[in-house]
């Protein structure tokens, strides 16, 4: 397992969506339907394909899915009264809150966990990943909703929750659990059309994350980024890093999971924020920063961690 060679590839094609942005290979046009495309078909067929082929009884592992929450949930109390303690615009701690606390674990985090530990690793955060996907999104909506405009957020947490229930990536973590306790088996060319939308996620996915970042707003908002930087890529992880080792789990047990809590801040962190009136500046400001510092992070935590 050789973090260098996980890391430095994955961001290396991050690097590279940037650069085909700015050359116009990737056009504006172009990037709402391919991430749609990627977050509705491509990675839900492959958490779905590693999952329905999972032997779940040696991967499924209440106890660390219980210490991956508890970590979320304290780094977003860290967060919150860290929005409090500093001086910000109302609408930016919501912001504040929701970017410390929800991690990128279908784009970034599923991509590390596959390419550092190979399939049992995306089997084991791709469990992990439905369970966590819920809570931070229903931590996002509150703290989101506690700083923004009543009238407007009353509607906005409505369409929010019904997003969250029809989350694709946590239906189709659902339904490979299920595919999988029942004994069930896809018939071989169902399994190779799924193998092959599989393999346009996480490039995709990857180049996506590039073509969406933002220099100019990282200088603009750089002492929210710093604050967010370091509840999200230091402080959750060694939350998780402490209750996994407190517990004495093995590390090819924990890792996926430290993976999805070292994971940067989660690219729909933008459209929440716009639509509960957050501040959606500071959200792209933030996902651009701490993506990219996440490549120092990751390489940090997977040294630890193993």
């Amino acid at each position: 397992m050789n973090v260098a060679a996980t890391i430095i590839p994955i961001f290396a094609i991050i690097i590279l969506g940037w650069l085909a942005r700015r050359r116009g290979f990737l056009p504006p046009e172009f990037l709402g339907p391919a991430n749609r495309l990627v977050y509705h078909i491509a990675i839900p067929a492959m958490i779905f394909n590693a999952l329905s082929r999972a032997t779940l009884t040696s991967q499924f592992s209440p106890l660390i899915i219980a210490l991956t929450l508890i970590s979320a949930c304290c780094a977003y109390g860290v967060a919150w009264l860290a929005a409090l303690a500093v001086k910000l615009p109302s609408n930016r701690k919501g912001t504040f809150i929701q970017c410390a606390g929800h991690g990128n674990l279908g784009y970034i985090g599923l991509a590390v966990a596959f390419y550092f530990m190979g399939e049992s690793g995306l089997t084991r955060a791709s469990i992990v990943a439905g369970f966590l996907m819920i809570v931070q999104n229903l931590l996002s909506v509150i703290a989101l909703q506690a700083f923004s405009e009543p009238e407007s957020s009353g509607r906005s947490l409505g369409r929010l929750a019904m997003k969250i229930m029809g989350n694709p990536v946590i239906l189709s973590a659902i339904a490979g659990i299920l595919f999988s306790s029942l004994g069930l088996t896809l018939p071989l060319v169902v399994q190779r059309s799924l193998e092959i939308v599989s393999g346009m996620a996480l490039p995709t996915a990857l180049l996506l994350i590039g073509a969406t970042l933002s220099f100019k707003l990282i200088r603009d908002y750089w002492r929210t980024v710093l604050s967010v930087a370091t509840i999200k890529l230091g402080v959750l992880p060694a939350i998780g890093l402490i209750l996994f080792r407190s517990f004495h789990l093995a590390a090819p047990e924990y890792t996926p999971a430290l993976i999805l809590l070292a994971a940067p801040t989660a690219t729909i962190a933008y459209v929440m924020a716009g639509e509960m009136q957050g501040d959606p500046d500071a959200a792209v400001a933030t996902i651009s920063a701490v993506t990219l510092l996440s490549a120092l992070t990751l390489t940090f935590w997977l040294h630890l961690g193993a």
